[in-house]
């Protein structure tokens, strides 16, 4: 249902992030990372400056053992977001649990 609600969003408000992350997330959350991967990827440059976007796909793609993809789109969320925030969040985020060494250098 989940899924269905955030699909209506994000087609009701296509200019209008939120429905994409969370049809993103949702997608995810039901195992099928690889579709919630792609989602993001269709919309990623419609909303430039949203960090949300990179930082999942980051997620989604480490969980799909895509670590440099992984890192590059981290790298892109820090950029839009600040490294502290970003980084504090990744470290407490069990889909980038395979890149938490990584990230406590950064």
């Amino acid at each position: 249902m989940a899924i269905e609600i955030a699909r209506t969003m994000s087609e009701s408000l296509p200019t209008n992030s939120w429905g994409w992350i969370q049809l993103a997330f949702s997608l995810h959350e039901l195992k099928r990372t690889e579709e919630a991967k792609n989602v993001l990827l269709s919309v990623v440059d419609k909303f430039p400056d949203e960090s949300m976007i990179p930082y999942n796909l980051a997620c989604y793609c480490c969980q799909l053992g895509e670590l440099k993809d992984a890192w590059r789109w981290l790298k892109k969320a820090i950029d839009l977001s600040g490294k502290e925030d970003i980084r504090m969040a990744a470290l407490d985020d069990p889909d980038l649990e395979p890149m938490w060494t990584q990230i406590s250098e950064i």
